[in-house]
C-alpha cells in the first residue's frame, strides 16, 4: 500500500489497516527508525491490557527453569577455565 506525504508533512492511513489494527481518531502513532526503514506503530490507549495475554504458551515457567539451569552451567563452566 502507498500513500502520499502532504506539504504540510501529513500521511493518510488506508482504512484497511486502521480497522485491522484499532487505530481511531486519537490513536497515538510511533515512528521508530529500523536502519534504513521506518516502522509505525499505534500505542494502544491502555497497553497494560493489549499486552495481556500476548506471552501466552511462549515462555512457560518450565522454560524459564530450563534455560536458568542452562546458563548457570554455562557460567560454572566458564568459572571453572579461569
Amino acid at each position: 500500500m502507498k500513500t502520499t506525504v502532504t506539504v504540510r508533512g501529513q500521511v493518510s492511513i488506508p482504512s484497511e489497516l486502521r480497522r485491522k489494527y484499532h487505530i481511531e481518531p486519537e490513536t497515538e502513532i510511533e515512528w521508530i527508525e529500523d536502519g534504513n526503514a521506518i516502522r509505525i506503530v499505534p500505542v494502544p490507549k491502555d497497553p497494560i491490557t493489549s499486552f495481556r495475554g500476548a506471552g501466552k504458551g511462549r515462555y512457560t515457567s518450565d522454560k524459564l527453569r530450563k534455560d536458568r539451569r542452562q546458563e548457570r552451567q554455562e557460567e560454572e563452566a566458564r568459572d571453572r577455565r579461569s
